[in-house]
């Protein structure tokens, strides 16, 4: 049975791991671990900066998902933004994602969260159609970037 709960730096490499495996799959991105490792330690050790859930099955990470947070003063409530959503390949297609978002909905509800959102590339129709089966819509919102490092 999958359970999920709150990841801890035990699962540091589990996390970094997940994280390469996305961006390649996801953008053709290399990230390095050096990189990964203090920016996913820092959530780890700030809740402040978000919180990381991992699913597992039978002691083993097979799935994991981050939230981070902004404020809306239009809502006057929080919205919690899904980030670094990764199912392992062999775990794929057994309902990880289904039970990281159930337990994120309701770890949410249990906060007063206004709303859920998510972006994801826009060449990942894999994860566009997992979206919106799980009850997310595309909304009225573009997301534009602008880097700055």
């Amino acid at each position: 049975m999958i359970q999920c709960r709150r990841a801890t730096i035990q699962d540091l490499k589990f996390l970094i791991d997940g994280n390469r495996f996305i961006a390649e799959e996801t953008e053709g991105v290399e990230l390095s671990e050096t990189k990964l490792s203090p920016g996913i330690s820092a959530i780890l050790e700030d809740d402040n900066k978000g919180i990381y859930w991992v699913a597992t099955l039978e002691d083993h990470v097979i799935g994991q998902i981050l939230v981070t947070y902004e404020w809306s003063d239009w809502r006057n409530g929080q919205i919690w933004w899904i980030q670094s959503v990764y199912v392992w390949p062999s775990a794929r297609r057994q309902g990880v994602f289904k039970a990281l978002l159930e337990h994120v909905t309701s770890e949410a509800t249990d906060a007063s969260v206004c709303e859920l959102r998510l972006y994801a590339d826009t060449s990942n129709t894999d994860a566009h159609t997992t979206y919106l089966s799980q009850g997310f819509t595309t909304g009225h919102y573009q997301v534009f970037e602008k880097s700055l490092r």
